[in-house]
Formats: C-alpha cells, sequence, structure tokens
C-alpha cells in the first residue's frame, strides 16, 4: 500500500477532533493539582475527609483488627468521639485540643502521624483540610454509597432553559459552579450517529440518518431513541457489556481449556433486555432462577451466570480446593456485579477499608457451597448440572421418551427375572463342552498366541487356521519367565528386551478394514507406560497399530504419521488394574473414527476419550508383531500374556464378555453345585442372559429407546446451570487465610452485616441472597447498575472506578445526580426508560467540543461539560466495518463461530491434549456474524479484539482498559476481516456515477457528506491510488482477493483495488473509530 495517499487522507478527520485528545493528555498531567485543591466553604466528611483517612490512616485504624494499632478505628464515628487516657481524638470545634490535630503536626518522630515508617506524608493541604474539618465541628458521615438512597431535589439554575430533564439541572448546577457553559447540541447527523452506536452497537442506515434530518416533527429525536431501542440489535448490544460482568466465556478457562458449551445463556441475556425484563427480575432470575416457585425452562437458564467462572481438571488439584475458589468467584463477582465492593480483600482477613468481615465474606459464600456442580470439570463440554435444549422438531418426542424408558426398564427387569429362572434350570445340566459350543458360534481367529506354559522351544509359536508360526526370541535375551496363575494355565511373562518378533502375517491389519484382538494381560504395578503388544514402525512415524499402556488406563493407537494422521483412543475410568488377570479386546470398524476403535476390559465397554482423530491415510508397516515392545521403542517390563487373538472382523459383545467369564466358567463347571461360589454364578448370568431371546428384545428396547434419547441429547443443546443439592442445609467454614484446608468457624448463609439488614423471612439460599440485593432498602445496587450504564453511554461513570463503590473508590462527580438516577431506576427497575431518560438529557446531546476553558476546567469532561467521544470497544469496530460494507450477518443467537483470526493463534497456549488447541475458522455466514458471537478462548481471546482491550474475561470485567496504540491501527489496517469489508463497500461504491463514487464512499462510511476542502483530498487520494494499482496489477489482484467473498469479477482489478484503498482509510479515521 503506498503511504503518500494513505497520509494524506488524514486530513479529513476534523483537526478539532485530531488533536484534543493530546491536548487532553498532557494537560491532565497537570490536572491532580486541580482535583486535589482544598476546597473553599464547608469541609465535608466523605468528600473531603475520608480519602485522606483511608489512605493515610486505615491501614493501621480500620476496620481489619489483624493489623489494627493502639485500638483506634478511623472508620467509626464513636472512635473519633470517645474518651481515651491521654485525650479526645477529635474535641469538636477546637483542632488544639484534638489528638488527631497534634499528631499529624507533630514534629517528633515518635508521635507523628502517619509515622515515618508508613511511607505516607501527608500535604500541607490534606492537612489544612483536617484541621478546617475539626474546626467545622468534625462532622462524621456514613460512607455514601452506603447511606440509604433518598431522592434528592433537583437544583435551580441559572439557565433555565437548556435542560431537558433532571439530568441536565445536576449537571448544569455544577458547570455553574465551574463558570462554565453547556456545549452546543450535535448536529442531527452526529446525535443519529452516536444513538445508534450507544442503543445497538451498529452504525445507522444512510437513509435513517437522512430521514431524521429531514424530519421536522418536534418529537423526531424522541422518535429515533424509541426506533433504536425497539431494534433486536439492542438486546446484542446491552448483552454485551454484561457477558463482560459475568465472564461469558466458550472455554473452562485454565489447563486444558477445553470447549464449554452455554451459549444458551448468552441468548437468554440478549433476549430479556430486547424483552426489557425488571432488572431485579433478571437479578432473581441469574442468581437463583432455579429456586422459583414452577421454574420455567428459561429461568433455569439464566442460573449460568455463575457457571461462567473458570473450572479445571488438572491433575492433581484436589476437588476442595477447587470447590473453595469457585465459591470465591462468585462471592467476589457478585459484590463487583451487583454492590460495586472489592469482596476479594475480605477472603484472608477483614477487609481493610469497607466493612466487610472475614466472617461475612464466607457467610456469603455458603450461598454458593451448596450446588451439585462437581469441582473437577471432566474436560467435557457439559459438566453437570446441565440443561438439555432439544431441536425444535426433536421437543415433542423428548417429552415422550422419559416416560418410555422407564416402562421399558420394567419390562426388562421383569424379562430378567423370568430369565434367571431359565438360568439356573441349564446351568444345573451345564459342562465346559456346552459353553465351548456357544462360544464358538463366532467365527473362529485368523491367528492365535497361546502363550501357555509348560516352558517348552514352542511355548510362544502360534497358529494361523491349523498351521503353526514360529516366534523368534533374540539369542542374549534373559530367558522367559512364567506366571503360574495365567488364566489357562502357566502364562508368558514378557518384557521389550526380549525382542519377540513374529511373521509379518501376523496382525497386520489396515485402516479401512476391521479387526479384532483379544488377549489376557497381567500388569505388574511396576509395569512403565508403554506398548504391551502390537505392530509398530516408530522409526517411520509409528505407523502401525497397538495396545498402550497410560498410566491407569489402556490406549489404542491407529497411525500413519503421529500425530497428524493418527487415531488414539483411551478408556475411562480407571480400567488398568495392577497385579490382576485382564480380558482385553480391541475391535475396529474399519472407519477410522474415535468411536470406531473400542477397547473393552473383563467384557466390559466403558466409552472412550479421543487423543487423537486425524487419520487419513494406510496403516500398514513392514514391522513385525512384536511382544512389550514397539519396533524399537516402548520396552515395557514385567507383562503377562496370555491367549492373543487375531481376529479379521468385530468381535460381537456379547462373545467378548464370553470369552472374558470363560476361565470362571470353566471352574464353575467344574465344581459341585453346592459349592459353587453365588458371586461367580451371577457373572455368569450376567455373560449368558443373551440366550433368553425375551431378555434380549426387552433389553434391544430399552436400548433403542435410550439411544434414541442419546441422539436427540447429542443433536440438542446443553447449557451449564445452577442446581441446589436436595435434603442438604448450605453452609460453609471461615477459612484461615483463605485456605481450603485451613477450616474454622462453621457459618451459615448470610449478607454483608454492615449493608442492610436481610428480610428475618428470607430463604437461606441463593433466593434469599437475590431477593437482598434486590430490597427496596438496598441503596448500592441502584447506584452501581445506574453508574455503569451512565458508563457505557459516557465512556465514564459518574463513578470512574465502576467496580469499586467502597471506601477506595473514587468519589463521585454528581453524587445527588446519582442518586437522583438511582431512585428513578429503582422505582421500576425499568433499563430501557432509564437508557432514554440518559439519552435524551440535553447533557447527552452536547456536541463533543471543547474550548480551551474547557481543556482547562473540565480535562476528562468529569463535569460533562461536552458531548461524550471516545474510542469505540473492539467489537464495535469490527461490526461498524462489517455493516457499512453490508457484511454483517443479522441472525441473532445460536452457537459461537470462529471468524478470521491469525494462523496458529491458539497453539501457542493449546494444551496437546485440549480441544481447542487448534483454532479452524469457519465459513460463509459465520465470518461475519457479529463479535458478540466469536468464540471465547480464556486463553487466547479473539486476537483483533484483545489488542484492543477486550477482557479473557477469566473474571469479571466492569471497566474496559482504554488504550491507544500503534498495534490497534495495524489490525484495522491489515486484518483480513477489515480489508474484506472495505473490498465488498467498495464494489457497491463503484456501482454509482464515477463522479459520485468518492463522495459515496464518504457518506457510507462517515454518515455525512464530505465538506469541499475533504472530498478534494479524497479524490486526490483516490487518485494516486488507481495511478498505482494500474501500474501493479498483480498487486491489486492480491488485494483484492483478500477474504473468503470472491470478489466482484466484472470490476476491473485496479479500480477495486484503489476504492479499497480508500475505503479501508476511511474506516481508519478517528473520527470513524471514535463514537
Amino acid at each position: 500500500m503506498p503511504a503518500l495517499p494513505v497520509l494524506a487522507l488524514r486530513v479529513l478527520a476534523k483537526p478539532a477532533s485530531r488533536r484534543l485528545p493530546l491536548i487532553a493528555a498532557l494537560v491532565g498531567l497537570g490536572s491532580s493539582a486541580f482535583a486535589a485543591a482544598t476546597p473553599v466553604g464547608e469541609v465535608q466528611f466523605n468528600r473531603d475527609i475520608r480519602p485522606i483517612l483511608a489512605e493515610a490512616c486505615y491501614h493501621c485504624h480500620g476496620p481489619d483488627p489483624a493489623s489494627r494499632k493502639a485500638k483506634m478505628r478511623f472508620d467509626r464515628e464513636e472512635d473519633f468521639t470517645a474518651k481515651r487516657e491521654d485525650g479526645f481524638v477529635v474535641v469538636k470545634g477546637k483542632p488544639a485540643e484534638s489528638l488527631m490535630w497534634q499528631r499529624i503536626t507533630s514534629k517528633d518522630e515518635d508521635e507523628v502521624m502517619p509515622p515515618p515508617d508508613a511511607h505516607i506524608q501527608l500535604k500541607p493541604e490534606q492537612k489544612e483540610l483536617l484541621r478546617r474539618w475539626i474546626e467545622q465541628g468534625g462532622s462524621w458521615q456514613k460512607h455514601w454509597s452506603f447511606i440509604a438512597i433518598e431522592r434528592p431535589a433537583e437544583p435551580k439554575t441559572k439557565d433555565v432553559k437548556w435542560a431537558k430533564n433532571g439530568i441536565d439541572r445536576f449537571v448544569l448546577a455544577r458547570l455553574d459552579e465551574a463558570k462554565l457553559t453547556p456545549a452546543p447540541e450535535a448536529d442531527r447527523r452526529t446525535l443519529a450517529r452516536r444513538l445508534s452506536l450507544d442503543l445497538t452497537g451498529l452504525p445507522p442506515k444512510p437513509e435513517v440518518v437522512e430521514s431524521f434530518v429531514a424530519d421536522k416533527r418536534p418529537d423526531a429525536y424522541e422518535q429515533l431513541v424509541d426506533q433504536f431501542l425497539a431494534s433486536p440489535q439492542y438486546g446484542e448490544h446491552r448483552a454485551r457489556y454484561w457477558l463482560d460482568a459475568a465472564r461469558y466465556a466458550d472455554t473452562h478457562g485454565v489447563h486444558f481449556d477445553n470447549y464449554r458449551e452455554m451459549w444458551p445463556y448468552r441468548d437468554w441475556v440478549i433476549n430479556a433486555f430486547n424483552t426489557n425484563q425488571r432488572f431485579d427480575q433478571f437479578t432473581i432470575e441469574q442468581l437463583a432462577g432455579d429456586l422459583l416457585p414452577n421454574a420455567t425452562i428459561a429461568q433455569k437458564i439464566a442460573t449460568g451466570f455463575h457457571r461462567c467462572n473458570i473450572t479445571t481438571n488438572e491433575g492433581g488439584t484436589i476437588e476442595e480446593e477447587n470447590l473453595v475458589s469457585y465459591a470465591r468467584d462468585r462471592v467476589e463477582t457478585t459484590s463487583w456485579v451487583w454492590l460495586g465492593l472489592t469482596a476479594n480483600c475480605a477472603v484472608c482477613h477483614d477487609h481493610k477499608f469497607d466493612p466487610i468481615t472475614q466472617r461475612d465474606f464466607y457467610a456469603m459464600s455458603a450461598y454458593y457451597r451448596n450446588t451439585t456442580q462437581s469441582g473437577l470439570d471432566g474436560n467435557i463440554k457439559d459438566t453437570p448440572p446441565i440443561l438439555v435444549l432439544p431441536k425444535d422438531a426433536d421437543q415433542k418426542r423428548y417429552g415422550e421418551l422419559s416416560p418410555l424408558i422407564e416402562t421399558a426398564k420394567k419390562e426388562r427387569d421383569e424379562a430378567r427375572k423370568n430369565a434367571r429362572g431359565n438360568f439356573d434350570a441349564w446351568l444345573k445340566t451345564a459342562t465346559i463342552e456346552s459353553w465351548d459350543q456357544e462360544l464358538a458360534k463366532d467365527r473362529a481367529p485368523v491367528q492365535r498366541l497361546p502363550l501357555t506354559g509348560p516352558a517348552k522351544d514352542d511355548v510362544l509359536h502360534g497358529t494361523a487356521g491349523d498351521k503353526a508360526f514360529a516366534a523368534t526370541v533374540d539369542a542374549n535375551a534373559k530367558p522367559l519367565e512364567w506366571l503360574d496363575d495365567g488364566p489357562f494355565g502357566p502364562a508368558a511373562k514378557v518384557s521389550g528386551d526380549m525382542a519377540i518378533t513374529y511373521p509379518a502375517e501376523v496382525g497386520d491389519f489396515e485402516k479401512d478394514k476391521p479387526y479384532s484382538v483379544s488377549a489376557w494381560v497381567k500388569i505388574a504395578k511396576d509395569t512403565p507406560d508403554g506398548a504391551l503388544f502390537g505392530r509398530m514402525d516408530n522409526e517411520n512415524g509409528f505407523r502401525g497399530w497397538d495396545l498402550w499402556l497410560q498410566g491407569n488406563e489402556l490406549a489404542s493407537h491407529l497411525i500413519h504419521h503421529w500425530n497428524d494422521d493418527a487415531l488414539k483412543v483411551r478408556t475411562k475410568g480407571n480400567q488398568a488394574k495392577r497385579d490382576t488377570w485382564l480380558h482385553v479386546a480391541i475391535t475396529y470398524d474399519g472407519s477410522a473414527k474415535p468411536a470406531g476403535l473400542k477397547i473393552y476390559v473383563n467384557g466390559k465397554y466403558n466409552g472412550y476419550d479421543t487423543e487423537s482423530d486425524t487419520l487419513k491415510s494406510t496403516t500398514r508397516t513392514a514391522a513385525s508383531f512384536q511382544l512389550a515392545r514397539r519396533k524399537s521403542s516402548s520396552l515395557t517390563t514385567n507383562v503377562g500374556l496370555q491367549q492373543i487373538q487375531f481376529y479379521d472382523h468385530v468381535l460381537a459383545g456379547d462373545t467378548i464378555a464370553r470369552q472374558a467369564a470363560t476361565p470362571e466358567a470353566r471352574k464353575l463347571l467344574t465344581t459341585a453345585a453346592d459349592k459353587r461360589d453365588a458371586k461367580v454364578v451371577d457373572r455368569l448370568f450376567e455373560v449368558m442372559d443373551d440366550n433368553d431371546q425375551p431378555l434380549v428384545a426387552a433389553t434391544k428396547k430399552l436400548q433403542d429407546l435410550e439411544n434414541e434419547m442419546k441422539s436427540v441429547r447429542e443433536r440438542a443443546t446443553v447449557t451449564h446451570i445452577q442446581q441446589e443439592k436436595m435434603n442438604s442445609k448450605a453452609m460453609a467454614h471461615i477459612l484461615a487465610r483463605g485456605e481450603y484446608d485451613k477450616r474454622k468457624d462453621e457459618v451459615e448463609p448470610g449478607t454483608y452485616s454492615a449493608l442492610h439488614p436481610q428480610a428475618s423471612d428470607a430463604p437461606k439460599n441463593r433466593l434469599g441472597l437475590a431477593q437482598w440485593l434486590t430490597a427496596k432498602d438496598n441503596g448500592l445496587t441502584p447506584r452501581v447498575i445506574v453508574n455503569r450504564y451512565w458508563q457505557e453511554l459516557f465512556g465514564t461513570g459518574i463513578v470512574k472506578s465502576s467496580e469499586d463503590l467502597g471506601i477506595m473508590g473514587d468519589a463521585p462527580s454528581h453524587p445527588e445526580l446519582l442518586d437522583w438516577l438511582a431512585a428513578e431506576f429503582k422505582s421500576d427497575w425499568d433499563v430501557k426508560r432509564l437508557l432514554k431518560l440518559m439519552v435524551t438529557s440535553a447533557t447527552y446531546r452536547q456536541a463533543a467540543v471543547a474550548t480551551e476553558q474547557k481543556i482547562e476546567k473540565d480535562p476528562a469532561n468529569r463535569l460533562f461539560s461536552r458531548g461524550p467521544r471516545f474510542r469505540m470497544d473492539a467489537e464495535v469496530i469490527r461490526d461498524y466495518a462489517l455493516s457499512v460494507s453490508g457484511l454483517l450477518s443479522p441472525t441473532i443467537g445460536g452457537a459461537s463461530v470462529k471468524p478470521y483470526q491469525p494462523e496458529g493463534v491458539w497453539e501457542a497456549v493449546g494444551m496437546r491434549e485440549s480441544n481447542t488447541k487448534n483454532y479452524k475458522r469457519d465459513s460463509g455466514e459465520a465470518l461475519y456474524r457479529r463479535s458478540m458471537y466469536s468464540f471465547w478462548k480464556r486463553m487466547s481471546p479473539p486476537a483483533a479484539m484483545e489488542v484492543m482491550n477486550a477482557p479473557n474475561r477469566e473474571v469479571s470485567c466492569l471497566r474496559r482498559e482504554r488504550s491507544n496504540t500503534p498495534l490497534q491501527a495495524l489490525v484495522t489496517l491489515n486484518d483480513e476481516q477489515f480489508i474484506e469489508s472495505a473490498r465488498v463497500l467498495a464494489e457497491q461504491v463503484l456501482k454509482q456515477p464515477e463522479d459520485k463514487r468518492v463522495a459515496e464512499a464518504g457518506r457510507r462510511v462517515l454518515l455525512r457528506p464530505f465538506s469541499d476542502a475533504e472530498l478534494a483530498v479524497a479524490k486526490a487520494s483516490h487518485g494516486k491510488l488507481l495511478a498505482h494499482y494500474q501500474a501493479n496489477v498483480e498487486a491489486a489482484k492480491a488485494l483484492i482477493a483478500v477474504g473468503e467473498r470472491k470478489a466482484d469479477g466484472a470490476l476491473p482489478s485496479a479500480d477495486l483495488a484503489a476504492m479499497t484503498m480508500l475505503c479501508n482509510a476511511l474506516l481508519n479515521l478517528d473520527e470513524v473509530l471514535n463514537k
């Protein structure tokens, strides 16, 4: 891309908007003096004094008894006025007689406060504030956010015409104090764009903008607001902010970071906002929807809020430790999201600043310690408790299947009872011969290795039908040993260093042909991981197959080249028992799929875990079949082997079960009836019950129904939910220093004792907690939520630290306005009404223009002396480009998608066994879905969004950082998604008359017409770009080939490339990237 034309386009950005951020930043370097200036007039404890005490004194004289000194607390009024041995801390109206003033002004290092070793010194202006506060009477106030909300009266202002609602009167009152005036109202195009971005997260259609510009009705603006609030995209945009708070993601988090399916929760949030669900109900359903009477499916889905936390299945982790961690996360998240308090500071000790004790913290955690969730997630997508959500076509049948299955179980049990009678009758006359006849009904093996003693030269040899074949044993190997307890007599004890090999025909299998192998195996306690037997060439990509010991499990490989062309499955449930004989059978159906490769242990198949599923090519190898080793590696020791049999078909499950039961059956059938072991008889019946046709039919009916249910569930979506334990009370323990195994007192569920009381009849569960959060006397939740909605619109909350409204958080810039809005919101919990109130205010409608006076007095716009202007969030920037190009998919909801990302983006952090190790992008519509639907891997969030400060969502995020870096520009200039969007937009622009094309590009992207000067610059830049690509046709072709969507072949390559670059440059203007 030529540099000159792109640089020329930079003048299209409005000069003031280009310069002001830098000016504001430079002025901001000196703004601390403005913020810290000593207020004139009345000194207020909350505004002026508490911040000084919190910073300089609370560590030693605050809520935490562990660090408290001199039995003095500065967070309680009574400690200020109580008489001490050496006098009063504060003598109202008399600084000189007050211990506080004496100590902070002392010249004695042993007396002065804060002490020198605290490394904190009070500034002169802070001391002066303390002196004046005492002099004015030393009045004490409860921390502002803990005070019950009382709707303040709207202030009177000099300008009675500017205000459009109560918001403006509070803002204007502060501006009057600062001797500032509001900015003029923004022009209609700016307002339409601002409104659309704030309410839907998308730019408005150009025709919507122009319609609003031409609309002369007095309520035109309000009509536009209502239009955007009614848009389905409104719910998507609001949900995006909430998903940050909920720490929603598509993976579990640490370790494997495997896929977690719970996108129905995300869709529930979208729907809740679109239907304008009352916020109190929105809260209750997310925290305790499952505990509501006759809870609906939607209310259960809502409880996914607290299943969004990080979980793990890492080996060596302790389940109880994980459960403690999960509960801690939920307490911290609840406190941040609804209370704006940093409860994490009370995990190990009482909070050092806010009135949250350690007992309070664990009382809150008790609400989350009575759920059925396991401490280990199993690395699966559907860790219980889950809710199965069948497809629409399956809904009716899904409801029918459960009762049908219950009936089929009863029929099966009755048939089993009858079959047992038949079996007992058969057993009275059964012989070994009749048993062997049943076993012979399946086809005979193509090869057999008996490996049965006593020791002689041919014991390791085998047979293929009627023919024998010989084994080869390394001449230098140690002598063969025998195990006397083999299932069929003495059995071979082998080690890999014996180098026992067999002829080429033994175990010669191919990936597209079915086969089975059965064997008796005994694994010693000290047997290391490795091949038990197999035919594999480790020197040639490990081509071949084997039976593999892997810790407490067995595995089987089918490999062309490990591991990019291979199949590997592993048993589940600690199948590789030690120091006992196991019957093991491998069956393979020739499908090259994990489900086609099964490992049976002692006649039973217990499912599998897939470790590799990439097999495409041949698995045949010239390497020979060997015992306890591969060709020259994986030497295994102390393995007992007997009766290895090879089949050219898939062995039936009942045949495998009979093989496994044969040693016991032979022993049983040669034992007198009155001396037979009842447990062995029962096991034999389990093997033989397939001979009873009524039982077979009843079992098949049940299996068919269960398989149908399984298929419905596999097609269905699942979502993680909360579920309370039955017949168990909620409780927790205070943990010393937060360590899971250092239990102290047991505590029942409870809320923060220093805040509003919980109703006496509130249930001692999550429902009681949710009701406490939405109680009428709770002043925190409405303040916290209102502040965050203000932050979404204005870039910064009325309280800047929106995650912390506690003592160490920022003070509100407009405390009365915050309380007024909170009172408004609390009256009906109506989110749409609240947002409409904000966006219809004159404050919101101001132009984002700063004068020199405002830069000096209000550099960060904390007085709201002008309209909001800040860089948009990552998702909005991407969606903006997709929207103006027409590529954006309108589909709402559904599974997460994988749009364009850099090659190998997950590999650097993906563990080998993880199912999110490799990023495989989607195609088609999925590439153009809204960004909120992008697959969110916690250990590697979407790269282009992370660059623009999107969080990883490992923990709740209530306030994103907002940086501006060169890397962000590299993304928006060069990312495939942005280049493709620019090219598709260019294709549409090029369909306009030639003399209108450049202007049309500007109108579509900027949503306003170019000025004459801007149009001249844009045309000049386009001309240079066109000349460049006409001279470099191959470069033009390469550019327009970017992206999956094919370029319009009817358009000349140079023309399309030049217009693509112009559109791309426009999409990178500050005016576009900022709101």
